[in-house]
């Protein structure tokens, strides 16, 4: 028995609406009422408009879907109005576009609409619709899709795999990832250069370094070229599992056949050599970035102030400042000093309103990304209270904390023990109206790990889940690990 029919058998139907509404709609919308899902109520003026031709209403539709989509659909409700419907390619326009939006109810009204008209959606509308449930980690929902896919007799092709392979490997689900790759090299679809790179991610974040090795002669053997990307992937595969040595060759190979590296490439090196410890060639990396005319990321200060504080090297730090402002990097040289203080050198910045009057004494734009890395500096060390301040400053120049913000707060508290605050904040998250990522879960789940409060990590994963986020594999381990000690307690 293979997937398609355990699918069948286990699964919802899919993509059902009652054919007696869809049938009373259409009524409707002959006798001139209602016009569709998007249509708008008629006015007198209507009935006083110019006609237009068939191909004008289409043509309309399409340039306006990606760039402007109340157009788009106002546009349809005027076409289907005057009893015409659009082209299959305006469909598919329109599809993907509610779909990246964001409203896949739509973007499947639509496509049960077009089944109803008697117009067989092909792969493109069917991967349009599949890709906005993928993006929005609705798997469940893209299954039952697949399945109807199947029903209707379109075949997937080589997007409609790709949209998988990058679904799958970003939500962890290993198995899923390697039925995909099973049944593209079933059905003759070789990877190409992005399909590399979603399988060089899956390797790093499932500790197979070992594969990944065995990847690149892969590529090399079927000349597959290896860009910037896949390079940067794999060097970070290395650095994550200790392989440092051979992420430094890789980085001699790119640069040799003159791919030049950029500045994710330089993050990796300098962050991993910080993991260990390996200062001496982070620094060496960081000096090399600025040569190469890289502007410094304030996340790569982060990982050599901390280690570099950790092991008493506050003279190191001192000469690095130096050096960065004698380039007249001066903007990053602020935030750089800044961070040094945040992290203990001096103490003179541990409050947030004279780290951010610092900032702007030297006339830095403060802007949303230094605003988290200085929330971020203070939230793990858990100065709760000095990340607090720094959403307030941030508000007060007019930009409103978003979900990472949030996030960071909620971190800042699960850092400090005070679980109940890092509640607070989530439960604020969900009455402002944001949707929780799989971040805020993992974090929130972390501080209960932290104060032992096993049965609510049990719970928030369980949220997690409800909501139609898929759990990464941090939050699958946390559950596992209060699973367990749940069951040793005999609470199970």
């Amino acid at each position: 028995m293979d997937a398609y029919y355990l699918g069948r058998r286990h699964l919802h139907p899919p993509l059902q609406l009652p054919p007696l509404k869809l049938l009373t709609f259409r009524r409707r919308f002959h006798r001139g009422g209602v016009t569709g899902a998007f249509a708008c109520c008629s006015t007198a003026a209507d009935h006083h408009r110019q006609e237009r031709p068939w191909e004008s209403y289409n043509r309309d539709i399409q340039p306006h879907a990606s760039s402007d989509l109340a157009h788009s659909l106002h546009v349809l409700a005027d076409m289907e109005a005057a009893g015409m419907r659009p082209s299959a390619a305006a469909y598919a326009r329109l599809i993907r576009a509610l779909a990246r939006a964001g409203r896949t109810l739509e973007a499947e009204a639509l496509l049960l609409e077009m089944r109803h008209l008697g117009l067989r959606p092909d792969a493109a509308h069917y991967n349009a619709l599949l890709e906005g449930l993928l993006a929005r980690a609705h798997l469940c929902l893209a299954d039952r899709l697949l399945l109807q896919m199947a029903d209707d007799g379109v075949a997937r092709n080589r997007r409609t795999y790709m949209l998988l392979l990058d679904a799958y490997a970003r939500a962890g689900r290993l198995e899923d990832s390697w039925w995909v790759l099973g049944e593209m090299k079933r059905r003759g679809i070789q990877l190409d250069t992005a399909g590399y790179s979603t399988l060089v991610r899956l390797y790093r974040d499932n500790g197979m370094w070992k594969k990944a090795t065995d990847l690149i002669m892969e590529m090399q053997e079927l000349g597959v070229e290896l860009d910037v990307k896949i390079y940067n992937g794999l060097i970070d595969t290395f650095g994550k599992y200790g392989q440092l040595a051979d992420a430094r060759r890789l980085f001699e190979k790119m640069r040799a056949e003159g791919i030049k590296p950029d500045i994710a490439t330089w993050n990796a090196l300098i962050r991993w050599h910080c993991r260990v410890g390996n200062m001496k060639r982070a620094l060496r990396f960081f000096a090399a970035m600025q040569e190469e005319g890289m502007y410094p990321d304030p996340k790569i200060f982060m990982s050599i102030i901390s280690r570099l504080g950790e092991q008493g090297k506050w003279d190191e730090l001192k000469k690095l400042f130096d050096k960065m402002r004698n380039r007249g990097l001066k903007e990053s040289g602020a935030v750089y000093a800044v961070l040094v203080d945040i992290y203990g050198q001096y103490g003179r910045f541990r409050d947030a309103h004279e780290c951010v009057a610092a900032l702007k004494a030297e006339e830095l734009h403060l802007s949303p990304s230094i605003f988290c890395v200085l929330a971020n500096a203070y939230a793990q060390q858990g100065l709760c209270e000095q990340t607090v301040n720094v959403l307030q400053l941030m508000e007060a120049e007019g930009i409103e904390p978003n979900l990472v913000m949030l996030n960071l707060l909620i971190n800042a508290f699960s850092t400090a023990g005070r679980h109940l605050e890092a509640v607070a904040v989530f439960q604020h998250i969900k009455d402002s109206g944001m949707s929780p990522d799989v971040v805020t879960y993992t974090t929130l789940m972390k501080g209960f790990m932290r104060v032992k409060k096993f049965e609510k990590v049990s719970e928030v994963y369980n949220e997690m889940e409800r909501a139609g986020c898929t759990p990464d594999r941090k939050a699958r381990e946390m559950l596992h690990d209060a699973s367990v000690t749940l069951e040793q307690r005999g609470c199970y």
